[in-house]
């Protein structure tokens, strides 16, 4: 089934949900692919997923510890585990078992339950932490107001 995206998977902060759309269209286009019968499209589906999700979970991993984020370590511990069954199914694919509709509900289930409890849960740290970098670039920094005290 094609994820379909509704206001409810929106965490509000504008990149992530970004991020977050991307994934979901890699495993959409992963339906397809199934659709198709296109084992060579699954495969090179997967690995753009692959990819792409680590380099997103590295991102909200960094934001959650920039914003002081106190469930970041189980939120990556969370992360990680994911990683490691979708490696598994990549081997199990590369080894030639067709394990592209397991795959496809694991992930999309996986991700919908995902981003409404666990991406959900650290929306306001994260968000109050990068209103206050854009409030203080626009204040000019820190050093910058110091300075300014200091020298009027």
């Amino acid at each position: 089934m094609t994820i379909v995206w509704t206001s409810d998977l929106n965490t509000g902060i504008d990149v992530i949900g970004a991020q977050h759309k991307s994934i979901a269209d890699y495993i959409n286009q992963l339906e397809r692919a199934i659709q198709r019968h296109d084992r060579t499209g699954v495969g090179h589906v997967l690995a753009d997923l692959v990819d792409y999700t680590l380099s997103h979970f590295a991102f909200e991993e960094s934001l959650q510890e920039e914003a002081g984020y106190k469930l970041a370590k189980p939120h990556k511990a969370v992360h990680d585990m994911l990683a490691k069954r979708v490696a598994s199914y990549q081997q199990r694919h590369e080894a030639g078992e067709d394990i592209a509709e397991q795959l496809h509900a694991m992930l999309r289930t996986w991700l919908l339950h995902h981003i409404k409890r666990d991406d959900m849960a650290y929306v306001t740290e994260v968000k109050a932490n990068l209103l206050r970098i854009v409030k203080d670039k626009n204040e000019g920094g820190w050093l910058s107001r110091s300075l300014g005290r200091f020298f009027k």
